[in-house]
């Protein structure tokens, strides 16, 4: 008897060190990583913001949750990455508007070039009830929009000729995001749009397959475009709103507590990416200018708001004039 009860002795601590590593590791499965990705790169306004949402959610659930950030494409281009987050395979994605259309019509209307005025004009749209009240459109699209962030003012770059006025653009082959109220816009101008997807536009502007692309400032520093175009004309032409979404997958699953956490989370995301835009907003010209770019700061944009008119037009019978106007009201 006394030699068995010694043998299960000396069992016990060993059996009660594994219990004990079993445990830890069922916990450490408790915590969920949650895969969030965009097209900028590391460093952009993109990524200051992904960086704060994962900082927030992961402090405020006292670390179930944290964040794994794909940033330069690593997951696909904007609808690719839409498309996954629709599915349930990739949870996260911070993305311009440009393909959000196709997914929930509704939205289309605040990529009408020379909607908004302003930042302060789009901002207060988009934190406003308009904004909001679209944010309540996409859950029946199988997407969870947390917030409206932001991507900029957007502007022409090409490595042809100058750009003042729209007779300038005619002829210019220019990518474009896959946004049909962004191309019918552009080709009042006389550009020629060309869809194509953010990974492809490097390659396609150094090998000359496309003369130009249009995005804000702080996409054109952070992607380099520098080095394989000539000409930056500040159009301003439309402003670029984001969006922060998620798959309802994760967020059905959270508490309500979790779900404020991710609320507030997204909410100071979009403050600090916004201030980055406006960091590289009031940088980023002379920076391009250092790289050698020649930039055009006289634009003549009442001529392309005047060139604008007869796309106005379908616009007003696509969206409704009463719908725009609500917008361009907005103080």
């Amino acid at each position: 008897m006394t030699h068995r009860f010694r043998f299960r002795h000396t069992l016990a601590a060993p059996l009660a060190a594994a219990l004990l590593t079993l445990a830890a590791a069922t916990g450490a499965q408790a915590q969920t990583v949650l895969k969030i990705g965009y097209t900028p790169a590391q460093g952009s306004h993109y990524w200051v913001g992904a960086t704060t949402f994962c900082a927030e959610i992961e402090k405020g659930t006292q670390a179930r949750y944290k964040c794994q950030q794909f940033p330069s494409s690593a997951l696909g281009g904007e609808r690719e990455q839409i498309e996954a987050v629709q599915l349930g395979t990739q949870d996260a994605v911070i993305t311009s508007t440009g393909p959000v259309g196709n997914f929930v019509p509704e939205i289309k209307v605040v990529d009408i070039p020379f909607l908004f005025r302003d930042y302060e004009h789009a901002r207060k749209v988009f934190d406003g009830p308009i904004g909001q009240d679209m944010l309540t459109k996409f859950p029946s699209k199988g997407l969870v929009a947390l917030a409206w962030t932001e991507n900029g003012f957007r502007h022409l770059t090409n490595s042809k000729r100058p750009v003042l006025k729209p007779e300038d653009t005619k002829g210019l082959k220019v990518r474009t995001m896959e946004n049909k109220v962004h191309m019918d816009g552009y080709r009042t101008f006389g550009m020629q749009p060309t869809p194509m997807s953010f990974p492809e536009v490097f390659g396609a502007l150094q090998q000359g397959t496309v003369d130009g692309q249009e995005n804000p400032i702080p996409i054109i520093t952070t992607a380099k475009f520098s080095q394989v175009q000539k000409h930056l004309s500040l159009t301003g032409h439309v402003y670029s709103p984001a969006l922060l979404l998620l798959t309802p997958k994760v967020w059905n699953k959270l508490s309500d507590a979790d779900k404020k956490v991710f609320a507030e989370a997204a909410r100071l995301s979009v403050a600090a990416q916004r201030k980055k835009v406006d960091e590289d907003d009031a940088t980023g010209v002379a920076q391009l200018e250092k790289e050698g770019m020649q930039v055009v700061r006289n634009v003549d944009k009442k001529a392309f708001q005047d060139a604008l008119k007869p796309a106005y037009a379908a616009y007003a019978k696509e969206f409704g004039a009463d719908n725009i106007k609500k917008i361009q009201d907005v103080h």
